[in-house]
């Protein structure tokens, strides 16, 4: 695995597009690793300091991602050095997606990302640029339809990621219109740890876990983890947490998405940010969803949650190991060795496959189909590693031999 992984790694990107802008000290890079079936997709991200080092290894990211949640198209990313906070924001982003427009209509397809809104920003800001959808160039250069197809499958898009949850099954209130974009990628995280539990052995009802991170992430995997009947013990983010260590209700964790404060944690009575990470991380626990910012967990907290008892990590983030390396550094690989470790291409590509399930002709739009679709993926890819390798231990590693070998 290793030296397929290397050269997956060191193999150079075929495009890389850099750009500076003209009225801000703003520059941004879209790396497309591969342009494989045709098309290469990766989600837009604004932060100040980010390089493009950083886009390359996540577009290397993608690439992998794509290998479970289909289309079979290349891995890219698109990233701005700016900060977001700053009034002018608004500005480098219309100048960027102008910059890209050509790359969007032929085969590179993007969305939101850290910082960068799909609805408010993505969607109404490409398509001024005369962009029919931001996946545009995914469809046009892999499945390449017919004029009635591309519409068919624009409308499919336009109506599908913006479309409100109304099944009350997938919703924590149908009343607040929460997104499919808003809680898909938390509902797979979840789910990756019930097909876990259901491929090698036991169940999800009556574990303890612990969620790092209250974004659309974390606070939407907490709260299908409780639906299913995990006991939520500690929730962390940047703004501080709560511990409870015989389990929040159910009730208790859908009232802390209902009252979170945009991406963070709002409620009385919270611990400071210093105190829970002195505390949670020897909490007994046998799940863990990290869920916040990459490359945060260190090999001392993997330690002390597993001395624990931790059974099964969920990857909500991307990397979220505090590792050098773009993939498989020498904490993920500690951590993968000694218990079960679902990587985040697969258990967070909920919302990679719900731009690949519109993708398709004529589907179903109704919020059931889309989320067991999500399910039926991840499913099919913990199930296709078990069928490798029926030992828990080394799961990431047996996952990404299975990645590589489509893709070299």
């Amino acid at each position: 695995m290793k030296d397929l992984l290397k050269k997956y790694e060191n193999k150079a990107p075929e495009i890389v597009f850099n750009w500076k802008d003209s009225e801000t000290e703003a520059e941004g890079w879209t790396v497309i690793n591969s342009l494989r079936g045709g098309a290469a997709g990766g989600g837009t991200r604004m932060r100040k300091g980010l390089d493009m080092n950083e886009v390359l290894s996540l577009a290397k990211t993608m690439e992998v991602k794509f290998s479970v949640s289909g289309p079979a198209i290349g891995g890219a990313k698109s990233g701005i050095n700016f900060d977001p906070k700053d009034p002018r924001k608004k500005g480098v982003l219309e100048r960027w997606f102008k910059a890209v427009t050509p790359l969007l209509k032929s085969y590179y397809g993007t969305g939101g990302d850290l910082n960068v809104d799909e609805i408010h920003e993505v969607i109404p800001m490409t398509e001024a640029c005369g962009v029919w959808h931001p996946q545009e160039g995914v469809f046009s250069g892999h499945f390449m339809p017919s004029e009635a197809e591309k519409i068919n499958i624009i409308g499919q898009l336009r109506h599908g990621v913006i479309k409100v949850i109304e099944d009350p099954k997938f919703s924590p209130n149908v009343d607040k219109k929460y997104l499919i974009a808003d809680m898909v990628t938390g509902y797979g995280v979840a789910e990756a740890v019930k097909h876990y539990y259901d491929a090698f052995g036991g169940s999800v009802k009556g574990k303890r876990a612990v969620v790092q991170g209250f974004g659309n992430v974390g606070s939407a995997a907490a709260y299908y983890l409780a639906q299913m009947g995990a006991k939520i013990v500690g929730i962390i983010d940047i703004s501080g947490g709560v511990i409870k260590e015989e389990g929040f209700s159910f009730d208790e964790i859908k009232d802390f998405y209902l009252t979170k404060n945009g991406n963070t944690l709002h409620t009385e009575n919270m611990l400071s940010f210093e105190e829970m990470n002195e505390r949670i991380w020897s909490l007994e626990t046998e799940i863990f969803a990290p869920c916040a910012a990459s490359r945060l967990i260190t090999q001392d907290q993997i330690s002390q949650m597993i001395s624990t008892g931790l059974e099964v990590i969920s990857c909500g983030a991307n990397v979220p190991f505090a590792d050098k390396e773009i993939f498989f550094g020498s904490i993920m690989e500690y951590t993968d060795e000694r218990v079960s470790l679902i990587p985040d291409f697969i258990s967070n590509c909920g919302m990679a496959r719900v731009f690949a399930y519109f993708m398709q002709t004529n589907v179903e739009m109704t919020d059931e189909a889309i989320f067991n679709d999500v399910s039926n993926t991840i499913k099919k890819a913990i199930q296709d590693v078990y069928d490798r390798n029926p030992n828990p231990k080394e799961i990431s590693k047996t996952a990404f031999e299975i990645a590589l070998k489509k893709l070299l």
